[in-house]
């Protein structure tokens, strides 16, 4: 499938074949009813749901353009299997979508080793994992993109959640460095950084967070869309909100002075993480 992009054209997403994950999420729900709109060929990726379906099933020329797989990705074998589903029902994936996420807030020492592996494979590992996977095809059609979502805490180490912004730091590492590596080949590299979103993916701790100004928190439906038209205009990097965007590229430059403001706020961090300590045990 050939790309319709000119330049200074926005991508025709009517002629992309689309693998998302972290599909029956707040954002996943609705940038999928975004990339569809926009008549794209998408395949979600969920945990599991009532119109999931398993990889195995699906035959060679799927007829819909929306088909939904049950995938756990940090199972190697799972992923494999989707990839090759898409493969065999329109024969290769133009766009890969590394959505899904996991999250932990508390203190570091207090991490759970399980929630640790997990947070890692799921962060980290399987965006890196998948991408593997769809490159030999996008760099033997020369086109493709590989679109991953990290947070403004893969610019900003934030206290209470190290682990977390560990695996966004590392995210967006491997998305700038593999757009350099893929320079010239047809395939780019997309990152988009939001900041705090309301879906369940957060606990209830970091919504009374946000209720008391200590972080902004935006709504899913925005979020997919800015998502969708970075996508769309093929843009290398896009920070979502605003002071937070602004705040990422202080700590690039001046880390000192975030030092200093996270400092005064430490305090009133550490209680949140107490109080979410008492409520899990």
């Amino acid at each position: 499938m050939t790309s319709s992009r000119r330049k200074g054209k926005a991508m025709n997403l009517s002629q992309q074949r689309i693998l998302l994950t972290g599909a029956g999420g707040g954002i996943g729900r609705l940038l999928g009813s975004e990339l569809l709109a926009r008549g794209a060929s998408l395949c979600r990726l969920v945990r599991q749901g009532d119109d999931a379906l398993a990889a195995e099933d699906i035959p060679v020329g799927f007829g819909s353009r929306n088909l939904t797989l049950a995938c756990d990705i940090t199972r190697p074998e799972r992923r494999g299997a989707a990839v090759r589903a898409v493969e065999r029902a329109w024969g290769g994936v133009d766009i890969l979508i590394n959505l899904a996420g996991v999250l932990d807030f508390g203190n570091f020492q207090e991490c759970d080793p399980g929630m640790l592996h997990q947070l890692l494979q799921v962060n980290v590992e399987a965006p890196m994992q998948l991408s593997r996977a769809v490159l030999p095809g996008m760099l033997e059609r020369g086109h493709g993109r590989i679109v991953n979502v990290g947070s403004t805490f893969g610019s900003i180490g934030f206290p209470l959640f190290a682990a977390y912004s560990a695996s966004k730091f590392a995210l967006r590492g491997y998305s700038q460095a593999l757009r350099r590596e893929l320079a010239g080949s047809g395939v780019g590299v997309t990152y988009v950084a939001p900041r705090a979103v309301n879906t369940p993916l957060n606990p209830p701790v970091v919504h009374a967070m946000a209720a008391q100004g200590m972080m902004h928190m935006d709504e899913a439906g925005p979020v997919a869309l800015a998502i969708a038209r970075a996508i769309e205009k093929e843009r290398g990097e896009v920070y979502l909100g605003f002071p937070e965007s602004l705040f990422a590229r202080i700590n690039g430059l001046l880390p000192g002075l975030v030092d200093l403001a996270l400092r005064r706020q430490l305090p009133s961090l550490q209680g949140y993480a107490n109080s979410h300590k008492l409520a899990r045990d």
